[in-house]
């Protein structure tokens, strides 16, 4: 018998036939001999149909607000997926995040994870029943709010509760067979990848590859979590995220496969269309303005990615800091930049939204020469303009402009080999 923590992501249980499938599902691990505790998205776009509606009624929610409204969608979920399964003969119970344990900080909208206290779940373990959790909730260490984890955030309510119930393995259900080596939706002939290490998958969601939450990945690593990703519309096994690709005692535990010997040197190439480009344009030259601006957008609770300072075309002599940044955060780093215009006394700031971030991954990049050479050549090859540039020991990621991406991708993908013979099956979900 082992403990699986289930995570069922929104297109697993968009509607009653999901929810069915994904009870019947959770009653045959039941069966199986194991012990099951599950967590539930909300179901299809709800979310996004709920910050719809908030925009509607107010441009600027108070985030708060915004919270409540938006962890209804996990509620229902919780509440008739526990439905479905007492109806299959065995005991569920539903939980919120708080209920669960869930104890965050009072970020509201991005709240971080500081305590998982899991007293109601183990109780309902040891009295045979199916704990139903909403996942992306928790509740405020100091102001006993609810707050929201971020997007993709149920993902990191899996794998915090997975630790912290020291749990077999922590499977993520989606659309998908597993992870592919690009977004099928964009790259059809993705090539499913089998096991993929906790550093490459956290490159992967870093640079925006949708399958799993970075702070979810960030978590099983810290922890030594093996996590499952797998289709909820299939019985195929998926792929399986741990640190060594080589452990066969752990591999030989979880998979049917076991371990592979041999392991490509590209895991993947993912593509993100949710940054901004910001340029700070005509600051002065001399120490301390870089610090300065950086600083203003960080107390802003603006997370920075790609950054590159550039001689300015103007004749004083000055220099252009450009850096990225979600594009929901665009406005508000403005607004913090304005507000140390005076004191940097740069010249001007302007905001790009129509940009994508391509990038390559791969542990096999730190022993195999010629990789930046090939992935340059195909975006060149491609007609791809690139404006930005930044590399990590085992990435190497490009700002180009939107309408570019689908183009970028699928050159990288053919250039490194990665194509499939057939087309990855993408079950449900819209992708929005």
């Amino acid at each position: 018998m082992g403990l699986i923590v289930a995570k069922f992501g929104g297109s697993s249980v968009a509607d009653a036939a999901g929810i069915l499938r994904v009870a019947k599902r959770i009653a045959d691990t039941k069966r199986a001999g194991n012990e099951v505790v599950v967590v539930v998205s909300a179901m299809g776009d709800t979310t996004d149909d709920l910050i719809d509606l908030a925009k509607q009624v107010s441009p600027n929610p108070p985030g708060r607000e915004l919270d409540m409204l938006l962890t209804a969608g996990e509620r229902i979920s919780m509440a008739v997926l526990a439905m479905a399964i007492n109806d299959l003969g065995f005991e569920a119970r539903s939980y919120t995040g708080s209920q669960a344990g869930l104890i965050t900080d009072s970020s509201h909208g991005k709240a971080r994870i500081v305590d998982v206290t899991p007293g109601r779940i183990q109780e309902a373990l040891r009295e045979n029943a199916i704990p139903i959790v909403a996942g992306f909730q928790g509740v405020s260490q100091d102001t006993k709010d609810i707050t929201t984890l971020g997007r993709g955030g149920s993902d990191l309510t899996a794998v915090a509760l997975a630790a912290a119930l020291y749990a077999d393995v922590c499977e993520i259900y989606t659309d998908v067979d597993g992870i592919f080596s690009a977004d099928p939706r964009i790259a059809p002939k993705a090539r499913h990848v089998p096991r993929i290490t906790y550093d490459e998958m956290m490159e992967l969601a870093a640079a925006g590859a949708k399958v799993l939450h970075l702070r979810c990945v960030e978590y099983a690593k810290r922890f030594d979590l093996p996590i499952h990703v797998r289709s909820s519309f299939s019985d195929k096994e998926g792929t399986f995220v741990i640190a060594d690709l080589n452990d066969q005692s752990k591999l030989k535990k979880l998979s049917k496969v076991g371990a592979i010997m041999e392991q490509p040197i590209i895991a993947g190439v993912a593509h993100d269309l949710g940054d901004a480009k910001i340029t700070v344009v005509g600051v002065p030259d001399r120490p301390g303005m870089a610090a300065a601006i950086f600083q203003a957008v960080a107390d802003a609770g603006i997370n920075m990615d790609m950054i590159v300072q550039n001689v300015s075309v103007h004749e004083s002599g000055a220099t252009d800091v450009t850096f990225t940044c979600p594009r929901g955060d665009a406005a508000k780093a403005e607004l913090a930049l304005r507000r140390i215009e005076k004191d940097v006394n740069f010249k001007d700031i302007d905001t790009d939204e129509n940009i994508a971030k391509i990038s390559l991954v791969g542990a096999g990049m730190r022993s195999h020469p010629g990789v930046s050479a090939t992935f340059f050549k195909a975006i060149a090859d491609a007609g791809v303009n690139v404006e930005m540039i930044s590399t990590s020991e085992i990435r190497i990621s490009v700002v180009t402009r939107a309408d570019d991406a689908t183009k970028a991708v699928t050159a990288i993908h053919s250039a490194f080999g990665l194509d499939a013979d057939g087309e990855a099956v993408v079950y449900g979900g819209t992708g929005r």
